[in-house]
């Protein structure tokens, strides 16, 4: 019988749209566009035909990528000519790639990644006194499943108790249309316990890093992504920002003093009546104290990750109504907070989006060792101990 020809294309590009899930792009950049005639128009037998083919993808071509303002996708299209007037038979495949990001590539990965600031106040009307919040990681880089160790110094110069001390992990998608558009979540969330008057405290805890898009993706220059640590007193109002990259190829640096992990953390809580003498006085304790940790948005993920499935057991599912967890490896990150899109210029207000968090595509399984970090209480010596670090 006859044959029409049967073309092939690859392409690469990224597209960024002024609305969240719209398909009107505004913007488009490409990377590739490669076509091949694999049969040209001849006979053709009836029955079943494959046609191989290959094409050369560039290095240069960046990781693919899938949010709610834009998207970066790599796709093959089959083509069948058919005659005049007639609709053509089409179908397409879409294929991921990953550009691997290697965090020692970054200048400065291995420098300490530390930031302070110091807060003044005023309460009872006629009294000031200032709080200093210092916030600190073991590394400035991470790769999916390492466990990121934090670390918040405090120190309450005031006769007043500061309020509950929070750490969020922040993801900030930007995308270039025709004005830049911001989409910024917390991919996690840990808040630990207020500081007493005149105390130095020490909080530190641990956040897993889940499956996450790399830093900046390569190769792109109409969607960025950053990464940041945000540890924050609610009273007074003191914020400190860590920037913090996520890559593919691990950190080889070993930090020369690192801190140690909420495992060898010991609750050394004062006694209350010696609160009450230390209140009365602007009198400033040097020892430290431990602070704890009041809860954790990846308390559920770590149960699962730290704690022993049978194989072929259901999945427990919780009482709240939230995500399940799931078994070893961990999770795909389950966003804590809301999407609030905001934009850089002109006068519209932040609106909030349903989308999902991004995440990337299953490349398969991740060379760093998974390793859950425990919980405060599960450091503490936990009643349950299947759930003890190292289980």
């Amino acid at each position: 019988i006859e044959s029409p020809a049967i073309r092939v294309t690859c392409t690469g590009s990224c597209r960024v749209s002024n609305k969240a899930n719209d398909s009107a792009w505004v913007v488009e950049e490409s990377y590739f566009n490669s076509a091949l005639s694999l049969a040209d128009k001849g006979s053709l037998p009836a029955g079943e035909h494959s046609f191989p083919f290959q094409f050369l993808l560039p290095a240069t071509a960046p990781t693919s990528f899938e949010g709610p303002f834009g998207k970066i996708v790599h796709q093959v299209r089959a083509t069948i000519d058919t005659p005049r007037f007639s609709k053509d038979h089409q179908c397409s495949r879409v294929f991921y790639i990953l550009s691997p990001l290697n965090l020692n590539s970054i200048p400065d990965i291995e420098q300490p990644n530390v930031a302070s600031t110091t807060k003044k106040f005023s309460y009872k009307l006629v009294k000031t006194g200032s709080v200093v919040l210092t916030a600190s990681t073991d590394l400035r880089g991470y790769v999916v499943g390492q466990v990121l160790r934090l670390q918040a110094d405090i120190e309450n110069q005031s006769g007043k108790d500061t309020g509950p001390v929070v750490a969020s992990l922040l993801q900030k998608v930007s995308y270039k249309a025709r004005r830049w558009i911001y989409d910024v979540r917390t991919i996690a969330e840990v808040e630990g316990a207020g500081v007493k008057a005149w105390r130095r405290a020490q909080w530190q805890e641990q956040v897993l890093v889940p499956a996450l898009p790399q830093s900046a993706l390569p190769g792109c220059s109409l969607i960025h992504v950053d990464y940041y640590l945000q540890v924050s007193l609610k009273q007074p109002e003191a914020v400190v920002t860590l920037p913090v990259f996520i890559g593919n190829i691990a950190v080889n640096h070993v930090p020369l003093s690192p801190r140690p992990g909420p495992g060898l953390v010991v609750p050394s809580a004062p006694p209350q009546e010696e609160a009450e003498a230390v209140a009365s006085g602007p009198h400033f304790f040097s020892d430290p104290v431990s602070l704890s940790t009041k809860s954790h948005s990846q308390q559920q993920q770590l149960h699962a990750a730290l704690g022993s499935v049978p194989h072929g057991a259901p999945e427990p599912h919780p009482q709240d109504g939230s995500p399940a967890p799931h078994p070893l490896p961990p999770p795909l990150c389950i966003s804590t907070g809301a999407t609030v899109p905001y934009f850089a210029e002109g006068s519209g207000g932040p609106v909030p989006t349903s989308s999902t968090l991004i995440l990337p595509p299953e490349y398969s399984s991740w060379g760093y060792p998974y390793e859950a970090p425990p919980s405060y209480e599960q450091s503490c010596g936990g009643v349950d101990p299947g759930l003890t670090p190292g289980s």
